[in-house]
């Protein structure tokens, strides 16, 4: 087992954060073909963890109130109003509007419930000084409130924009995967809640069998758009703990098309820092050696 790595192929992330014995590693899988929008995630979410309440504004984009993942919303149900091109039948459409360009059939909502990745390279906890996140036995990654000191290393770490320090007192907060339900052997919250079973939780390795045969399944059905994001263990992240099946490219959903870990050149900056410093050391030793060596000429 090779430790310390912040990039890479890493097939046991529990086990390389020091858990022996650790269970199998576990996530989400979330299927935004049937999610239907309805939230019912995002209030199981607050009501267990017990976050504060986002406000009763609108964003004004259509049913969105929350606008995004934050230090109290870590299940965010996004609603994408596309128009959709004359002849195309995909999933869900909405009836055509009297007042769209013939050239459209109507609207498609696209609608996803976003969450954190759980990365198996995780920055915000490479960069956090203090230990407050940590890495579980099931795999996903925790911040312990009541250590965090503030210090916000983790937000620009984090390569999906995820993790937020609350205005009150700048303590990060994130999705813990309801690591308290995990220790009982009880699903997290949200996948408890979810209707139509978009939101899927079990070890990981199955989650990605399950995903890949879905994808078959609708590409078979003619939805050719069908595709799977952060399933892959050798992408940039080294596979996420929380991936999706999506209908449309993830920048439509926010998501960054090729993400990579921001801690990952770590290593060889540190090595060049180090060559820089010892070449720098050698130089001020150099100099004053010199003057010493050097025969001074006496006087006649």
């Amino acid at each position: 087992m090779r430790n310390n790595l912040f990039s890479g192929p890493e097939p046991d992330p529990a086990g390389d954060a020091g858990h022996e014995n650790a269970p199998p590693r576990v996530g989400f899988f979330t299927d935004t073909s049937v999610c239907i929008g309805c939230k019912a995630c995002e209030v199981a979410c607050k009501e267990w963890n017990a976050l504060p309440e986002d406000g009763m504004s609108l964003t004004g984009m259509s049913y969105d109130n929350t606008g995004g993942l934050g230090a109290s919303t870590w299940r965010h149900v996004a609603f994408i109003e596309q128009p959709v091109p004359a002849g195309r039948t995909e999933l869900p459409l909405v009836e055509p509007d009297p007042g769209k360009p013939d050239d459209t059939s109507g609207v498609r909502w696209l609608m996803s419930s976003d969450v954190c990745k759980h990365c198996t390279h995780a920055a915000c906890l490479d960069v956090c000084p203090t230990g407050s996140l940590f890495r579980t036995e099931f795999g996903t990654v925790v911040v312990q409130e009541d250590i965090c000191n503030g210090c916000g290393y983790c937000v620009p770490a984090c390569p999906y924009g995820v993790i937020e320090q609350r205005p009150a007192d700048g303590r990060a907060f994130k999705c813990t995967m309801c690591y308290d339900r995990l220790g009982a052997g009880q699903e997290p919250a949200c996948a408890k809640a979810c209707p139509t079973e978009s939101i899927q939780f079990g070890p990981l390795d199955e989650l990605r069998e399950r995903a890949a045969l879905r994808v078959e399944q609708l590409h078979g059905a003619g939805v050719t758009e069908a595709r799977l994001y952060g399933h892959e263990p050798d992408n940039g992240v080294g596979g996420d703990g929380a991936f999706f099946l999506l209908m449309d490219e993830p920048e439509v959903y926010g998501l960054p098309p090729d993400p990579v870990v921001t801690t990952r050149d770590l290593p060889a900056m540190w090595r060049h820092a180090g060559i820089a410093a010892l070449s720098l050391a050698a130089g001020a030793a150099l100099s004053y050696a010199l003057p010493a060596l050097t025969p001074r000429s006496g006087r006649t």
